[in-house]
């Protein structure tokens, strides 16, 4: 009897560190960076590559720092908020002197053989970092707002002078998620896309745009603090944005410029911009119901779409399994965006609950701008599919993420047993 005491406190002291996560979240995450293991292997299986095993290796290693993580109080990063800024800007600064150049971008630090990308933990720095500023504010100001947007317009312009738009665009959608967790009234953050919107819409069609800017005063006149002033900067700059247009468009790589506007019509350019759209939609579209099988696409097999393994790896998914496998993987990313929302909302504090937000954004939004590349929805920007597409820094910094939220959760439900 005695022995068996033992060895039952021998296997609850190996697991109570288990007790407290989110199951739900951590089985998510690790299923999917399986799954992910297994089409990589599928996509490159002719090729003689070993990236599938790296991706699995890498996984191993950011899942071990994600238990570190959750086990630790997360409380303690509102103290480290300027120091965590600091070094994520440093490490985007020094891209620019040290920093190697693949793609046409100057985005990675070689660390003995190890590709660092910054930009890829950057992310997670400025989900700790606007949490912080925002933690303690119970509806923040517009001079809040644009004090936390300058402090943001930093890394954030580091990241798109690399160029990279596809991370710059996640920076956007994270700073908006957390923006409307933290009480920023919705139409202050109208109001911050509306010019990007004149932009466009004075391309496409000018009553359309005079109709949008009528509606930012209208927007501007109601939210603001100052009617007036609010209304007539809110016009002016709408109008500005909309005849600066072009320029905006020249700032742009020739590459971001197919990438933007190539979905629109990829046949225009089926061997240049198209081509990864149009190879991709063909091998969604053959895999039907069931899908041709685990390694049997053809489409995937003999190579037709490049980069197959990191940013096109839903196509492979649509062809050798079909269209029950794509809705197990979006059923997969729903309880992931479902336990982070729970997590969210029952956390012991305003900091935690803006960290589980932050990850919910840059997550969800990178799998709704993936999958739409991927089936002729959105433009190709380079940005991969949460822990299934091939990336070693993308990886790291999702499981980064994920151990955050979990010691979020943790403490929460630490806090109901005591109670």
């Amino acid at each position: 009897m005695l022995q068996r005491i033992q060895v039952r406190n021998r296997w609850k002291f190996i697991f109570k560190p288990w007790e407290e996560a989110d199951p739900w979240l951590f089985a998510a995450c690790i299923a999917l960076t399986i799954f992910g293991g297994i089409m990589i292997h599928s996509v490159e299986i002719n090729q003689g590559l070993i990236n599938w095993w790296r991706h699995w290796v890498t996984g191993a290693v950011g899942l071990f720092l994600a238990i570190i993580i959750s086990r630790c109080r997360y409380q303690t990063l509102i103290e480290w908020k300027w120091p965590i800024y600091i070094l994520i800007n440093l490490s985007l600064i020094a891209v620019r002197f040290i920093g190697t150049t693949g793609l046409g971008a100057q985005r990675w630090i070689n660390i003995g053989g190890f590709y660092l990308q910054p930009s890829e933990f950057a992310k997670i720095g400025m989900i700790v970092t606007l949490a912080a500023l925002l933690h303690d504010k119970t509806v923040p100001t517009v001079g809040n707002m644009l004090k936390m947007l300058a402090i943001m317009a930093v890394p954030w312009g580091l990241i798109f002078a690399e160029p990279n738009l596809g991370t710059s665009l996640v920076f956007g959608a994270i700073t908006m998620g957390m923006f409307y967790w933290g009480n920023v009234n919705p139409g202050w953050l109208i109001l911050l896309f509306s010019p990007l919107i004149s932009v466009l819409l004075n391309n496409l069609s000018t009553p359309i745009w005079v109709a949008w800017v009528v509606i930012a005063g209208i927007i501007a006149w109601r939210t603001l603090p100052w009617p007036w002033l609010g209304t007539f900067g809110a016009v002016l700059v709408n109008v500005v944005s909309g005849q600066v247009g072009q320029i905006f468009w020249n700032v742009l790589k020739d590459y971001q410029k197919m990438r933007l506007t190539g979905f629109l019509n990829p046949e225009k350019d089926p061997l240049g911009s198209g081509y990864h759209l149009i190879q991709s939609r063909i091998a969604i579209g053959a895999g039907e119901l069931k899908g041709r099988g685990l390694f049997q696409g053809t489409q995937t097999q003999l190579n037709f779409i490049p980069e197959q393994h990191t940013d096109f790896i839903f196509s492979a998914i649509g062809e050798e399994l079909g269209f029950i496998g794509c809705i197990g993987v979006l059923l997969v990313f729903w309880i992931i965006c479902f336990r982070l929302v729970t997590i969210a909302q029952t956390a012991n504090d305003n900091f935690g609950s803006l960290l589980a937000i932050g990850v919910l954004s840059m997550l969800i939004f990178q799998v709704f701008v993936n999958i739409g590349m991927n089936i002729g929805l959105a433009p190709v920007t380079g940005i991969p599919l949460p822990f299934l597409s091939y990336g070693n820094a993308s990886l790291l910094s999702n499981f980064l993420g994920l151990g955050l939220v979990e010691a979020v959760a943790s403490q929460r439900q630490r806090k109901k047993r005591w109670n």
